[in-house]
């Protein structure tokens, strides 16, 4: 059975753009198509589809809204498509907070400078997208179910004085944090934990464009108690910052004159992720002792598993997100599936053990 795509966007041409790059494959059958969030909302109900491509800007409703409305009323898979603009890029970060799964940018050599790349990337991310509607339809299922909800929020963030006490037990010269797909919201959760006096350096690899990194950590910094930035060329890596790898080039850690400093470089023809885990990681293995803590959080594909196999081989600890609670189960599978994990555990938990670190 192919995949059914409802498009929202008020452009009838981008709408057509999509809907060919899609129906260029047999697995993919565009079921309507949508221009403005009021109409998306009665037809994502009553056409009930795979997934749906959603525009940020809209007249009548806003794609933020109609997201909203759509979670609450007929919950399916969001993927956004945004200007990249920083205006455009807080209104993605916002809808992914409503409940989209995932976004790219509308302009396709913003995706890839290859056309045909891009569009490969394109319907790739649309399908990954579609593969979340049942883990969506089971939320949907448990939120209205308010007991059971109430339940496992307890078990979850509720700990005991004597854990909590015991928790300050760990230290770590440097934490990282890798993600992809669902990375957004996920990081978000977990750095609102960090307290003021956290003591390791952190850096933060997300896949994401580049005109996004910077408004991405502006809104990390607003949720965080120390200060996140995204990463200069240069910039010290040092207790009470968070560095965040600018998108669309690579991020390095070298020591120079006894000083951990961040290195930009741009992408290399062949590299597939700009920032790559994998290149990230390799750095710090062969500059930092074993006393590394990295997270390995929700994202599709195997990036960051060859970075991680570097680290375990210093004795760094690898926590990864289980499965249950990963958007896409890629990046922590490939990590976990080659022996590396030191412990797996759901993201919420994960937030509570990071705080209490030093």
């Amino acid at each position: 059975m192919p995949i059914r795509v409802l498009i929202v966007d008020d452009s009838r041409f981008f709408c057509k753009r999509i809907k060919d790059t899609l129906e260029e494959e047999r697995s993919f059958q565009v079921v309507g198509t949508a221009t403005n969030g009021r109409q998306a909302v009665a037809m994502a109900a009553s056409i009930n589809p795979d997934v749906i491509t959603m525009d940020v800007e809209m007249p009548i409703m806003d794609g933020i809204t109609a997201v909203k409305e759509i979670m609450s009323k007929s919950p399916a898979p969001i993927l956004m498509f945004s200007a990249s603009t920083h205006a455009g890029a807080k209104a993605t970060f916002d809808a992914l907070d409503a409940g989209a799964v995932d976004f790219l940018p509308k302009q396709l050599e913003e995706i890839d400078e290859n056309r045909e790349t891009a569009k490969s990337l394109l319907r790739r991310r649309v399908r990954t997208v579609a593969m979340q509607a049942i883990r969506i339809k089971q939320k949907d299922v448990a939120v209205k179910n308010p007991i059971q909800e109430t339940q496992q929020k307890n078990n979850i963030i509720k700990l005991p004085t004597a854990v909590r006490s015991r928790r300050n037990t760990q230290h770590f010269d440097l934490v990282t944090i890798i993600a992809s797909t669902g990375g957004p919201v996920a990081i978000q959760k977990v750095i609102a934990k960090i307290p003021d006096n956290f003591l390791p350096p952190l850096i933060l690899v997300q896949h994401m464009p580049g005109n996004f990194t910077s408004s991405f950590s502006e809104r990390l910094d607003q949720l965080c108690s120390i200060k996140v930035k995204q990463a200069s060329d240069g910039d010290l890596i040092e207790s009470g910052l968070v560095l965040l790898a600018p998108g669309g080039k690579q991020m390095l850690v070298e020591c120079i004159r006894g000083k951990n400093k961040v290195m930009l470089r741009e992408k290399i023809t062949g590299e597939i992720y700009s920032p790559s885990a994998d290149i990230t990681l390799s750095s710090i293995a062969e500059n930092f002792s074993g006393n590394v803590l990295t997270l390995v959080l929700t994202g599709m594909g195997a990036d960051g598993k060859n970075g991680a196999a570097k680290l375990k081989q210093k004795g760094a600890t690898i926590w990864t997100q289980n499965e249950a609670s990963c958007i896409v189960y890629g990046m922590a599978t490939a990590v976990s599936e080659a022996g590396l994990t030191t412990k797996g555990m759901r993201m919420e938990a994960m937030a509570e053990k990071l705080a209490g670190i030093s």
